[in-house]
Formats: C-alpha cells, sequence, structure tokens
C-alpha cells in the first residue's frame, strides 16, 4: 500500500503536467496514480490534493508570491512551483499541520528539485504558515 508520502510525491507530478499545459491531466490521474500504485484511500487522497490545490490555484499562486522576498514568481522552477502549491494548499485549505506539511515539502524537494529548493521551500512555506 502507498504511503501519504508516495500520494503526495505523485500528486506534484501532476501538478507539475498540469504547469505544463497538460490542463487534462486529471483524466488520466487514476492511470497515473495506478502506475504508482496508489490505490484505494490513497487514492482519494491523492486526488483531494490534486483537485484542491487545483480549484485554489489563483489564490494560492497569490500567498506564494506575497512570501517571496527576492525572487520573481515568475523565475521559480516548476517543480518547485508544484511543490510550493501543494503545500499552500494543504496549510491553508486543508488545514493540515504546518510542521508535517513543511518536512513533507522539504523531502520532495530533496528527491525531485536542486540542492538549493529544499531551503528554500522551507522559507516560503513556514512565512505562509504564520
Amino acid at each position: 500500500m502507498a504511503t501519504r508520502h508516495q500520494a503526495r510525491t505523485a500528486v506534484v507530478g501532476l501538478l507539475y503536467a498540469y504547469d505544463l499545459g497538460n490542463e487534462n491531466i486529471a483524466k488520466f490521474s487514476d492511470e497515473i496514480l495506478e502506475e504508482d500504485k496508489i490505490r484505494n484511500k490513497q487514492r482519494d487522497f491523492s486526488h483531494s490534493l490534486f483537485d484542491g490545490t487545483i480549484q485554489n490555484l489563483e489564490m494560492l499562486d497569490t500567498e506564494i508570491e506575497k512570501h517571496l522576498s527576492d525572487w520573481d514568481y515568475e523565475s521559480i522552477g516548476r517543480v518547485e512551483k508544484a511543490i510550493l502549491r501543494l503545500g499552500a494548499y494543504e496549510i491553508l485549505v486543508a488545514k493540515t499541520d504546518r510542521a508535517i506539511i513543511i518536512n513533507e515539502a522539504v523531502e520532495l524537494a530533496k528527491s525531485l528539485a536542486d540542492e538549493k529548493s529544499p531551503q528554500f521551500i522551507n522559507g516560503v512555506l513556514d512565512a505562509i504558515g504564520k
């Protein structure tokens, strides 16, 4: 059975594809989640995260942008944006414990993004959560 971390990793991939312009990615999400062996409760969890993030995208982007000190939002990498959007959604909308979400986002950044990303994502999500 997949873990919540694996579910979040898959959601970052879906958000990344969505950001690349594949707005129909939701139609294929079940197939993608199945490939990653994300089933049952974790599949439902993944769908709720993806759908909730997409439904709140404008508000999330505004919140993220407010907490960028020396960064231009458009210059942030797409993987980092996907992780930030998911983290911001879980903190602001889903009301998941901030410490858990920041830890998850940092771990996602370590495995999916470049070496400076974990610290950057930690700082932005920490500011959003305050």
